[in-house]
């Protein structure tokens, strides 16, 4: 074996890890994709980091409608970082460490207790930013708030009825009081 192709059992043993879920029927997000299942390779966190962060980012932006599969994505997001940036997989991992052994299998209020307790720390400020950014962000969070996504690419949002003032009842002119200007 060369010396500079890395072994099998240091990838095996290197922290790589898979989150799997299912869809739940009838939420907004299992419109979204063709089959129910789920799962998310990890690069650099193994599978019960990968967990921990779920659950926080779940913890942090709770929406009991959203499947798992869209706090995945967060994970996923986190998880590319680590896989570049060695100090961001030892700060990821380091403060995952702090949250306890069994913070994501802990009741929900138990999980509120250890984020309040870290809350001003670099650690949860930071996977609440990445949260709020990517979360929000997903087609399936999209689709469980009724939000269309971006206008741009479907021609703005003048052309798509916005420019319609269908939905406002009718309103006399006079009731508009004058115009700028006007004397």
């Amino acid at each position: 074996m060369n010396s500079t192709e890395p072994d099998r059992r240091d990838f095996l043993k290197a922290g790589t890890g898979l989150l799997t879920g299912v869809l739940v029927s009838g939420l907004p997000a299992a419109m979204l994709v063709p089959g129910r299942a789920w799962a998310l390779e990890l690069k650099a966190l193994s599978s019960s980091e990968g967990q921990a962060l779920l659950m926080m980012a779940r913890t942090i932006a709770p929406h009991d409608k959203l499947d798992d599969a869209a706090y995945a994505v967060v994970v996923d997001s986190l998880d590319a970082d680590a896989a570049r940036d060695p100090a961001a997989l030892t700060g990821t991992r380091a403060g995952i460490a702090s949250l306890g052994p069994v913070f994501a299998k802990a009741s929900e209020a138990d999980r509120i207790d250890v984020l309040r307790r870290i809350e001003q720390g670099p650690f949860f400020q930071a996977i609440r930013g990445r949260t709020l950014q990517v979360l929000y962000a997903t087609p399936m969070a999209y689709a469980l708030f009724g939000f269309e996504g971006e206008a741009f690419t479907k021609g703005g949002y003048f052309n798509r009825g916005f420019g319609s003032l269908r939905w406002l009842p009718e309103v006399p002119l006079e009731a508009s009081g004058p115009l700028p200007g006007a004397k």
